[in-house]
């Protein structure tokens, strides 16, 4: 059983003595006991067991271990959303003194964590355009304990080249972290290319019904052990119902990102069409300046496409005003459509001109493209273009 759809559908955890067929809640907060050497041994980590859902739970190891297999890793640790999944893996990692090498393009909250909270602790981030190689190489210092980049990029799509970011990380003896949430394990697996670390908001695609919260971080054991020593007692745990809700999800991800990522291309070159829109963004189209990288690096474009409308910010709110069926909200990978203006929502605690610096416009749309009938999706995009 090593193909990754079957995986997505067969790992699951051991059934009780009632034999279900589908794994159960196991809503509980903490564990019993045979004894009170059982209980020392499981505390004291000696033998297998539960002690306290904050630590660990048989509906989120199931959840984590189906992660952990599609990834390609040794090892991971589920949180309750994917920002815990990124703040966790920092703040069990690194100390006082340390040093990160990020990627410019990158999440506005992921951000805010750069730049206003791990300072208070006295750890500094160095940006780097997405595509300078050698300005990853230069921003490295003997105090770098981790290179941190999303591929494809939110909302810009930048496409980050994998393998040589983690020759330069290998090089210098650092770890390569990446936030895999656009793609998911069915579209792209960054271990293959060398990362070490890969990290998901499981609220987007791995859930991909917009229902709920998750987040999880994959590693090698050394890592995960770091990470969980941290994470165990700081308390970002990932409830059982949660966890359940997101490993059933995991069962269909290849077939919805496949409907995803088709819908998306096909909206993304009728939008590269239109005489209303200045540019469209999506890896797979030939425009794309690193669609040869995307198409190496990923088995499909996704399910996100960034476009500029023409007539600046003005004109893309009329857009947005004019949707009738597309939902306007700030989350993605949703069975539904949805569409959103980064510059005053994702994005609006970045700077004018940090926005500018990874390419998020006034007049930039994020579409996330859903599973509903293509015509329909095109016919409600087309419709509020020409409003």
């Amino acid at each position: 059983m090593n193909k990754i759809e079957t995986i997505a559908i067969r790992t699951q955890s051991e059934r009780s003595n009632s034999n279900e067929h589908s794994v159960p809640l196991y809503l509980t907060s903490s564990y019993v006991f045979e004894g009170a050497e059982d209980m020392r041994s499981q505390f004291a980590e000696e033998t297998p067991g539960h002690i306290y859902s904050r630590y660990a739970n048989p509906n989120v190891d199931e959840f984590i271990d189906k992660l952990t297999r599609m990834e390609g890793a040794e090892a991971g640790w589920a949180t309750a959303t994917g920002m815990a999944a990124v703040f966790s893996c920092f703040a069990g990692l690194l100390e006082s003194g340390d040093h990160i090498v990020s990627s410019r393009s990158v999440f506005g909250s992921t951000h805010k964590l750069f730049t206003e909270i791990l300072p208070k602790w006295g750890i500094e981030t160095t940006y780097v355009d997405a595509h300078d190689l050698e300005g990853f190489q230069r921003a490295i210092r003997p105090e770098t304990k981790i290179l941190y980049a999303e591929t494809p990029s939110n909302p810009a799509l930048d496409i980050l080249d994998l393998e040589a970011i983690a020759n330069i990380c290998k090089q210098n003896s650092i770890l390569f972290a990446v936030d895999n949430c656009f793609a998911t394990p069915i579209l792209q697996r960054p271990i293959e290319f060398g990362a070490d670390i890969v990290i998901h908001s499981a609220t987007k695609y791995i859930d991909g019904q917009g229902r709920t919260l998750g987040g999880a971080i994959l590693s090698n054991q050394e890592v995960i052990a770091q990470i969980k020593a941290f994470a165990r007692h700081s308390g970002p745990a990932l409830s059982p119902f949660n966890a359940w809700v997101l490993s059933k999800s995991i069962e269909t991800l290849s077939l919805r990102m496949e409907r995803h990522s088709d819908n998306a291309l096909k909206i993304a070159k009728r939008l590269e069409d239109h005489n209303s829109v200045e540019s469209v963004r999506y890896p797979f189209l030939t425009s794309h300046p690193n669609h040869e990288l995307a198409k190496k690096q990923m088995s499909f474009g996704g399910g996100i496409v960034s476009f500029e409308i023409k007539g600046g910010v003005e004109a893309g709110k009329q857009f947005l005003d004019h949707l009738q069926m597309f939902s306007l909200t700030a989350n993605l990978g949703d069975t539904r459509s949805i569409a959103t203006h980064p510059a005053s929502t994702t994005h609006s605690k970045l700077s004018p001109e940090e926005r500018a610096e990874v390419g998020i416009t006034d007049g930039l749309v994020r579409l996330s493209i859903g599973l509903e009938n293509i015509e329909d999706i095109w016919e409600d995009v087309e419709q509020a273009l020409f409003s």
